[in-house]
């Protein structure tokens, strides 16, 4: 499907069960907030945070998406989050550890909100461009830490093990233009470290990082949008194109080019 809102650039997780993180999330500049079900909320507090979460949702988050993940699909709390989810006003349904486009369907259609499948195992990874493929959803989440304990990578290594995986999201988000957001990052207090990885997802073709603390809101949305320098780069290309392959700036553009550069303008323009 065609997704037609514009990708968030960050989407904050946080735990349905923890009223002050969602009191914080309001007076952030974050996209999307993912109130969470969860991982992040144990198993005798699963049932309250339900309730806090379509609450939460009613409440709204101003201008931020705001979306709540359901416990995964062999869960006993599953039916129970659908339940919630669909009765509540949040704009999407996220679903872990999704591995079937019949398992996609399914959650899409209970919950009667868009889907955002996190991509965190390797059967998901191998059926990736059939979930992505599912009326109903809208974008693919990568579920980093999940798929670097599924791959055996060892805690602290590098993103190269998890290339393929990682290119394999993007490329299936692309082939059904929804979108493809990139994993979290654990280290809390390494800036650089995410504005790297930030830098590394972009270049991948993410749309946006997924995030899983408020400090890192503004190094993710810093990242994953446009700089100065290409905002006044796109101006220039679109003024300059005659149509047709020409020069400009001593490289080759041509009409893919062109709208490449309004796109990025729209993202500006929208914020």
């Amino acid at each position: 499907m065609t997704t037609a809102r514009l990708a968030p650039r960050t989407a904050l997780f946080l735990p349905a069960s923890n009223p002050r993180a969602i009191a914080k999330a309001r007076t952030l500049d974050a996209d999307m907030v993912i109130l969470d079900l969860e991982d992040a909320v144990r198993d005798d507090a699963k049932a309250g945070a339900r309730e806090a979460a379509v609450a939460a949702a009613g409440e709204g988050f101003g201008h931020r998406l705001c979306a709540i993940r359901v416990n995964g699909i062999e869960s006993p709390e599953h039916a129970a989050d659908l339940d919630a989810v669909s009765s509540s006003t949040c704009d999407f349904v996220v679903l872990p550890k999704a591995e079937t486009a019949a398992d996609a369907a399914a959650v899409a259609e209970a919950a009667g909100k868009p889907l955002l499948a996190m991509i965190e195992t390797p059967l998901g990874v191998l059926a990736a461009a059939d979930i992505a493929a599912v009326p109903g959803v809208s974008g693919l989440i990568a579920g980093v830490n999940d798929l670097r304990a599924c791959l055996g990578i060892p805690a602290g290594a590098s993103r190269e093990g998890l290339s393929l995986s990682l290119q394999t999201i993007v490329l299936a988000a692309r082939a059904s233009q929804v979108w493809a957001i990139d994993g979290v990052f654990n280290a809390l207090d390494d800036a650089d470290g995410l504005a790297a990885e930030c830098r590394h997802g972009r270049a991948l073709g993410f749309d946006g990082k997924s995030l899983i603390h408020p400090g890192q809101v503004e190094i993710a949305a810093r990242a994953f949008g446009p700089s100065e320098a290409e905002v006044a780069d796109a101006r220039a290309l679109i003024d300059a194109a005659t149509g047709g392959a020409e020069r400009f700036r001593g490289r080759m553009i041509e009409a893919m080019h062109v709208a490449q550069a309004r796109a990025l303008l729209e993202r500006v323009a929208l914020g």
